[in-house]
């Protein structure tokens, strides 16, 4: 698979002239080539991606994964040796984050969802390294983790919510429909329900309804100001028995989008006189595809096309635009709605590139013009290059002699991926652009074999792997996921896998809706399927007329080879010192450094290696006047939120979708959580100090979006630059903390309001707490209904709440010396390595009727440190749980070369 890279001495070997071009060396072609690869050898791209024990979870799991940084031509990458892996919940806050140490190109992790931290929602796992912050987030990995719940208490009822919009310009009206079920399947009729629609304080709409002998509800609300659904949650509370409730809260981000059709001219044009292909793209309200069907008509209404949709939405279909014409397409939806599209306007004078990519050795490029544009641009000279990760695999060029010219490519010059063909002017500018997708079915030949094909529950099985480059045996290095298929249920097209991730959505720009259909049991209409989809994407690679013009990225991020520590040294009147001594401890590592400031009075430990939660200790006592020293360290930065572009992959209706897996996992942990009865002679546990104690901030919600413990403040002199790191979903600069979906759009102008035991202060108050007193933080990126950022001009709530002090009691001048901060020697905690937990493989020696609980394990066994050796093997031993029926193991990894694996191989436990 792997193409390896063009130098430019190459590069200026491929200059070639399709069917009729004229054959002459051309200095602005060679300069393009030569300009383009100096920018991909100096700005290369790292791509990463996380391998997943399973597609979905529930509060209490692990999350088990492996991470694979690439370069092009997916060869691992040496660039990065850290990579950092953030799981974000639906209001863009951060609720676990790791960094991890990256070595020979792979790391692996694990992230525990604990119930005091994790609700049931979506979340999206993002993982970048430093160096990928310099250029487009799109090339962020990104992936919809579904997080379901099991708690008696939060989700006794299966729900289902659907929606139907009516959006025009005056108005927004949305109807929710909603079923309500007991775990047995049930319906839940004849219940109460109460239900509001608010978006931060204010409430849009509000009422109360019965449910139906189904179980349903009917709930309907509008708003007369466009947009106001955009950031509103629906909240439906239905009263049970025995006086007791259940409260779902339903987002309405997409409820009030309307559907919708693009259309997209093969090589961006469609030129009038000029038979035109035109693909298209039908999304419903919440960015998924739709079928549809249309018509397409002219300015006179006279039918000139029709068009189905093929799949996912999208289609194809071709007619010729007529010279000074309008056109539009008449679309009818499945649920018998209709809309109107206005298609591109037809250029009466323009060129541009067609691929046929049906032929499995070559692709056939055109270049196709009108008269009009002949006429005027006969004899211009012009460029087709193409080009495949950044490396350059095609150029041509031809003095603009007909109408069409054509030519066939031997698919053999490109490497298996995305090929980008580009139409440019003589000067650069770019004219035509045309995405193909080229399959050389040349990933690893991988096999994978059991020492039987049957087994019984709780049977060691010993597997075995044999891998290939061809026929020659090969060293990689690989992750291995087996799961009970029964308890997993999944659409395998969906799935995000390496093959969906590096060589297809990475690349492209938007959605990408079941990428993995397109490499699943490829057969001739995927194909047909993926080449429409390369008509709708948009391509996320550089741009040529930036190349030209000298343009590059602005490199604020360098690659990092391990943890780096920075800040200044002043004296207590503010004043830089140059040449300064300061000693760094790290007091579970016993490593020490010392280092003297620069003449501007920094200072920065780099290559440090630390695990999470480490105390780092920075000491500038030994300096002349070391007692007035003050030591302050820069706080580390995370990327901006950007929109989850996977959004549409988001489950709306979690427990009715997961239910086979929730049963599953709620039998599991009542297993292996039964405690004997025990009799209760203590105290109860005295109540921690909360936001609740406090009158002015009963209306904030009961639970916070994020906690920060006091444990996490051990060793913090200053708590505001504590907290700026410590507080999710919350951006601190210049003394405030603004939440960060709002910095991040540029309102930099509407703190946060800060409570400290229940009376509002400003962030610079801060400061004048000890951290050692914090009992706690709460953060609420709303203020619920307590009406505080209304009344106060701000946005998210802060509250700090201290440790109740012991009256009466002496402290002596060592404790009271304590409480002062010291500001020449400060600790902090600065985020270090995750971490690294094993996952457990139970040793089953004894038969199943003398062990007193039943192994529903889904994830069965998980490696993800398997190394191939010189005869390109491997073996590894694990117990089947007590599930019966089909196994799946799903083997993914990578060579030194950039061939890629995946395998999937399934056997029976009966």
């Amino acid at each position: 698979m792997i193409f390896k890279k063009i130098t430019l001495a190459a590069c200026l070997l491929i200059v070639f002239t399709l069917s009729a071009f004229a054959q002459e060396d051309s200095i602005p072609l060679r300069t393009l080539i030569s300009k383009t690869t100096e920018y991909t050898q100096n700005f290369p791209v790292e791509k990463v991606y996380l391998h997943f024990d399973k597609p979905y979870y529930a509060v209490g799991d692990t999350i088990w994964f492996k991470t694979y940084l690439t370069l092009e031509e997916n060869q691992l990458s040496a660039i990065s040796k850290i990579v950092y892996v953030d799981m974000i919940n639906n209001r863009d806050s951060v609720v676990a984050s790791l960094r991890l140490p990256i070595i020979n190109g792979t790391a692996s992790g694990s992230i525990v969802l604990p119930q005091l931290t994790f609700v049931e929602g979506n979340y999206h796992i993002r993982a970048y390294t430093n160096w990928m912050r310099n250029f487009d987030q799109g090339y962020f990995f990104n992936k919809n983790i579904t997080v379901g719940n099991i708690s008696d208490k939060d989700t006794p009822i299966d729900t289902h919510i659907s929606f139907v919009n009516a959006v025009n310009s005056n108005a927004e009206k949305i109807t929710a429909h909603l079923i309500y079920k007991d775990q047995d399947g049930g319906p839940l009729s004849n219940r109460r329900v109460s239900w509001k629609v608010q978006s931060d304080d204010e409430t849009i709409d509000k009422g109360k309804g019965v449910t139906d002998q189904n179980g349903g509800l009917d709930i309907t609300f509008t708003s007369d100001k466009k947009g106001a659904f955009a950031a509103a949650d629906l909240t439906a509370v239905i009263e049970l028995n025995y006086k007791k409730s259940i409260t779902n809260i339903y987002p309405l981000k997409t409820a009030a989008i309307a559907k919708d059709v693009q259309f997209f001219p093969e090589g961006s044009n469609m030129l009038s006189g000029v038979n035109a292909k035109i693909a298209f793209k039908a999304i419903n309200s919440n960015g998924m595809g739709i079928d549809v069907k249309g018509t397409v008509i002219d300015d006179n209404n006279k039918e000139v096309a029709q068009f189905t949709s093929q799949h996912l939405g999208m289609g194809e279909f071709t007619f010729q635009p007529e010279p000074n014409k309008n056109y539009k397409a008449t679309v009818s939806f499945p649920d018998g709605t209709q809309g109107t599209y206005d298609l591109p306007k037809e250029l009466n004078e323009g060129i541009y590139l067609s691929v046929n990519n049906t032929n499995p050795d070559s692709v056939t490029v055109k270049l196709i013009s009108n008269p009009a544009f002949l006429d005027k641009f006969k004899n211009t000279l012009f460029y087709i290059i193409a080009q495949s990760g950044g490396t350059i695999c095609y150029a041509a060029q031809t003095n603009l002699q007909n109408l069409l010219y054509s030519s066939k490519i031997p698919k053999s010059k490109f490497p298996t991926g995305i090929l980008q063909f580009s139409l440019l002017t003589s000067e650069g500018d770019p004219l035509s652009e045309r995405l193909v997708f080229i399959q050389h079915n040349d990933l690893l030949n991988v096999a994978i074999n059991t020492d039987r094909q049957v087994y019984a529950t709780r049977q060691k099985v010993h597997m075995n792997l044999a891998v290939k480059n061809k026929d020659v045996p090969d060293v990689g290095t690989f992750s291995l996921s087996v799961t009970d298929e029964s308890k997993i249920p999944y659409n395998e097209d969906s799935e995000t896998t390496i093959l969906s991730t590096l060589l297809l959505t990475s690349d492209l720009k938007g959605y990408i809706e079941q990428p993995n259909y397109y490499f699943n049991h490829v057969d001739a209409k995927r194909i047909e399927d993926l080449d429409i989809l390369m008509l709708t994407q948009g391509y996320r690679r550089f741009d040529y007329g930036d190349i030209v013009a000298g343009k590059t990225p602005q490199l604020s991020f360098l690659p990092e080879q391990g943890i780096n520590i920075s800040g200044n040294i002043r004296t207590n009147a503010g004043i830089l010192v140059p040449h300064a001594n300061i000693h760094l401890n790290i007091s579970d590592r016993l490593n020490s450094q010392d280092l003297q400031t620069d003449l501007s009075g920094n200072f920065m430990f780099t290559n440090l290696n630390f695990k999470d939660s480490s105390k780092v200790v920075l000491n500038a006592k030994n300096n002349d006047n070391g007692k007035n020293m003050v030591i302050t360290v820069n706080a580390e930065t995370a990327p901006a939120f950007i929109k989850n572009i996977n959004a549409p992959d988001n489950v709306q209706n979690i427990d009715s979708t997961l239910s086979v897996y929730l049963k599953n996992t709620k039998r599991q942990y009542a297993g292996t959580r039964m405690l004997k009865e025990v009799v209760v002679v203590a105290k109860s546990e005295v109540k921690k100090p909360s936001h609740l104690d406090y009158p002015a901030l009963t209306g904030l919600s009961p639970v916070p979006d994020h906690v920060v413990a006091p444990e996490q403040l051990t060793g913090c002199n200053f708590l505001s630059q504590c907290l700026s790191t410590a507080v999710m979903g919350f951006t601190y600069e210049q003394g405030n903390f603004y939440l960060t979906r709002d910095y991040n759009a540029g309102n930099k102008s509407t703190p946060a309001a800060i409570y400290y035991n229940g009376l509002p202060v400003d962030a610079s108050y801060l400061d004048n707490i000890d951290p050692k007193t914090v009992e706690t933080v709460e953060v609420f990126l709303n203020d619920g209904l307590s009406s505080i950022n209304k009344m106060s001009q701000t946005k998210g709530v802060i509250v700090v709440t201290g440790k109740k002090q012991p009256k009466g009691e002496k402290i002596s001048l060592a404790q009271l010396r304590d409480m002062m901060p010291q500001t020449n020697l400060i600790t902090i905690t600065p985020q270090g390595y995750a971490r690294v937990m094993e996952f457990y493989v139970p040793k089953f020696s004894v038969p199943k009727t003398n062990v007193a609980y039943s192994d529903l394990r889904t994830t069965v066994y998980w490696n993800p440190k398997i190394i191939t050796d010189a005869t390109g093997k491997a073996s590894f031993d694990f117990f089947n749980a007590d599930g019966k029926g089909l196994y799946r193991a799903v083997l993914e990894g990578i060579d030194a070369d950039g061939n890629i694996a995946r395998y999937v191989y399934h056997y029976k436990v009966d």
